[in-house]
């Protein structure tokens, strides 16, 4: 850390304590050139990725837009929010250790589908219909079959 006073590299650290809000390291240091004393704080670098959109639009990841989308979706359904939560959890975890600066809409999206394909098969559906832009009954049909194709391999094994 250089002095601000003579620009030297050396200090020490004469006292540490984490600050107020609790998202930094308050140091209170002493330039061995100088003497002059200054305050440094060290915090977390925090990653913020930007979703890529299928119309070319770039906006910050939002834990709390893809909790919401889900909601919307389970809404009257047997999902818990701790299901939510916890599934909104890691996939900021997996985000922020794919260490990307961008990733797509159709990631988050297909991550989100199938998690609701395995808690419930109508919030799935409901996610999926918006998600798929269907355009009319057949895309929404089509769907439903390949779920129940699935469901019943499933049931077979």
């Amino acid at each position: 850390m250089r002095c601000p006073f003579c620009s030297s590299a050396e200090s020490k650290v004469l006292e540490s304590r984490v600050s107020r809000d609790g998202a930094a390291i308050r140091r209170r240091r002493e330039c061995v050139s100088c003497l002059e004393r200054f305050t440094t704080y060290e915090r977390i670098e925090e990653f913020e990725p930007v979703v890529a959109k299928k119309d070319g639009r770039r906006e910050r990841f939002d834990r709390r837009k893809v909790i919401d989308g889900i909601l919307k979706a389970c809404e009257k359904r047997p999902v818990s929010m701790d299901q939510i939560e916890g599934f909104a959890d890691g996939l900021a975890k997996e985000i922020q250790e794919r260490g990307e600066r961008e990733i797509t809409s159709q990631f988050v999206g297909e991550r989100i589908m199938n998690a609701l394909k395995s808690w419930d098969h109508v919030a799935y559906v409901r996610f999926a219909s918006v998600y798929k832009q269907f355009n009319d009954i057949n895309e929404f049909m089509e769907q439903v079959t390949e779920l129940l194709k699935e469901t019943k391999k499933g049931g077979e094994t």
